[in-house]
Formats: structure tokens, C-alpha cells, sequence
């Protein structure tokens, strides 16, 4: 009788038991940090699942993706890591979409900077004086990439190439103005939004550089439905509004 009990109160129990919340686990590019933890969050408060985001350079995920880190979703900074990622074979068919667009400005440290006039010719090397300009990693970083097609663009590069300090994403390049180690950077007018410290002082001509786009995408190691749902969120109105809010432009 006493076991006839146990038994039943287990299967009660197990029957009660609330079911194991997904995990999903996105790979993204850093620059979207402020904006993807807000719908992050609200994702998880209408859900119960569980996302883990992992931030860096676009490159840099990217070869982990390829190189089988464990991800469920890819969001890149920059068509061409997705597209390395799609060659590889690891892009689940049907679901990539370029999820947001970009602006890249020129920030400078503090809330007093002056106006800067960006045009051909400019005289950043001037504006520098002996300090550096922080950008992301110009070989490789989208950030860094579309900073130097539009600084070579409006032909200033040769000109502040030596006074370049150069990080590993976008948000680090963004740190080295707001803590005053570099007077001046090239980021995304979204990571402007995110920092208080620094100032946007001028905005890159979009036909100085590569339209800047975000592309999102399911991967093939996606595996629950939790993974789709969320990719679909990314897309959705209260979506739309946090990205909004954090300096981006919602394309769908």
C-alpha cells in the first residue's frame, strides 16, 4: 500500500511539474548589445525560455559559428560574415532576412564637442592633432571596414591611417572615446544612443560606404520551435520599437 502511494504521488508530481523552459543562444554582433538584451528580456518575461546571447566582432562569431560553436541564431553587423556562415552550410534555409540598418558617425569625448563639417577632404588629421582615432578593426570588423571605405572614400584615410587605434569590436572602439583614452571615433550612431559620454559631432555621407545592413538567420543546429519563435520576435512591433529607440533602422 505504502509503495501503491509513493507511486501515485510521484506520477502527480511529475504530471504537476512545469515543463523545462528552451534555451536559445544567439551569436550577435556587438554593437546591437543595448537594444537585443531589452527584447531579450521581454522575450523571456512573455515566454519562460531562457536566450543567451554571445556579443563580438560579426568576424569573429562568425568563425566560431563555422568552426561549430554551439548557436541557435546569427545576427551579423555585415552581409559578408553571413554569407560565410551560409557558405559553410550552417544558414537553415528560408529564414535569413536583413533585419536592420545603420548610420556610422563621429564621436568625440564629453558633451561640449563641436560640430564636425564630414566631407571630401576634411581635415580629421587636424582635428586629431596628436591623439588617436578609435575605430574597430578596419580589415575585418564591420565597423572598422565601413569606417575606412568611407574615410578612404572622402580621402582623408592616408592622411589618419598612422593614428588609428584599432579594437576588437565596435562597443571596445566606442569604450576608448567615453573613458577620454582617444579624443575622437568612428561607431554606429546606435552606440552613440547607448553612451551618455560621448558626443555624435558628424554623420558619414551613406554613399561614402556600403549600406550598412544586419542580417539575421536560424542556424541548422537551431532545435526547438523556442529558436524560431525568438527569431520571429526580432522582427515583431515591440521589437521594432527597442530598436528604434536605440538609433537603428528597421527595415522589415
Amino acid at each position: 500500500m505504502s509503495r501503491l502511494r509513493f507511486t501515485i504521488a510521484a506520477l502527480v508530481a511529475s504530471v504537476a511539474a512545469p515543463a523545462l523552459a528552451d534555451e536559445v543562444v544567439v551569436f550577435a554582433a556587438a554593437s546591437l548589445k543595448t537594444a537585443l538584451d531589452a527584447v531579450a528580456a521581454d522575450y523571456q518575461v512573455a515566454t519562460g525560455n531562457t536566450v543567451t546571447i554571445s556579443y563580438g566582432g560579426s568576424n569573429a562569431l562568425a568563425r566560431q559559428i563555422i568552426e561549430g560553436a554551439p548557436a541557435d541564431i546569427f545576427v551579423s553587423a555585415a552581409e559578408t560574415w553571413m554569407d560565410e556562415v551560409e557558405k559553410a552550410g550552417l544558414v537553415m534555409e528560408g529564414t535569413r532576412e536583413d533585419l536592420l540598418g545603420n548610420t556610422l558617425v563621429l564621436v568625440a569625448h564629453g558633451k561640449d564637442a563641436a560640430e564636425v563639417e564630414i566631407g571630401p577632404g576634411f581635415d580629421l588629421a587636424g582635428l586629431l592633432g596628436d591623439g588617436k582615432l578609435s575605430m574597430a578593426m578596419v580589415d575585418s570588423v564591420p565597423a572598422g571596414q565601413y569606417g575606412k571605405e568611407s574615410l578612404e572614400s572622402l580621402g582623408v584615410w592616408a592622411g589618419v591611417q598612422a593614428s588609428v587605434a584599432q579594437s576588437e569590436n565596435v562597443r571596445a572602439a566606442l569604450a576608448l572615446v567615453s573613458s577620454g583614452e582617444t579624443p575622437f571615433g568612428i561607431v554606429y550612431a546606435s552606440d552613440a544612443v547607448a553612451d551618455e559620454t560621448v558626443t555624435v559631432v558628424g554623420t558619414f555621407p551613406e554613399d561614402s560606404h556600403r549600406p550598412i545592413l544586419y542580417p539575421a538567420a536560424l542556424l541548422t543546429g537551431a532545435a526547438d520551435a523556442a529558436d524560431r519563435a525568438f527569431l520571429e520576435a526580432l522582427s515583431a512591433d515591440a521589437a521594432d520599437v527597442r530598436f528604434t529607440a536605440q538609433g537603428f533602422v528597421v527595415l522589415n
